[in-house]
Order: structure tokens, then C-alpha cells, then sequence
């Protein structure tokens, strides 16, 4: 996400030509545009992405379990 957010403002500031991107090459300008499709096609290709929502659910799960618990007071010892 870092190099999405540092490509859209080196492309904003060469567009505008503001500061001394404007003298900067494309190329230059276009490649964190780059890496972060790079990035996007091994998170999904390598299972990264789906791993990491995976472990959001989990922990969602655990934590509504022990609210569960805390709220009919049988509190559980997490392992």
C-alpha cells in the first residue's frame, strides 16, 4: 500500500510539475506504481493475502468467543 500511495503522489507531482520531480523520468516516476502491482501478484499468487484474512477471521472468532465467555462469566483460560 506504500507504494501505491508513493506512486500516486510522484504522479501528482511530475503531472503538476512540482518541485524537482518535474525534471525526474517517467520510468522513475511509474515505478512504485510497478512494484506495488509486483507485490499484489505474489501476495495473491504465494496465498499471503488469503492467509492473512484467514487470521483476521480467527482472531475475530476467538475474540467474540471470549466476550461469550466473560459475559456469562465462565472466563476460560486461552492456551
Amino acid at each position: 500500500m506504500y507504494f501505491l500511495g508513493l506512486g500516486l503522489i510522484l504522479l501528482l507531482l511530475k503531472f503538476l510539475e512540482i518541485g524537482p520531480v518535474a525534471a525526474w523520468s517517467w520510468w522513475v516516476v511509474l515505478l512504485p506504481l510497478a512494484l506495488a502491482a509486483a507485490w499484489w501478484a505474489w501476495a495473491d499468487a504465494s496465498g499471503y493475502t488469503r492467509r492473512k484474512a484467514m487470521a483476521r477471521e480467527e482472531q475475530r472468532r476467538q475474540d467474540r468467543i471470549d466476550r461469550s465467555h466473560s459475559a456469562i462469566g465462565t472466563k476460560r483460560k486461552r492456551p
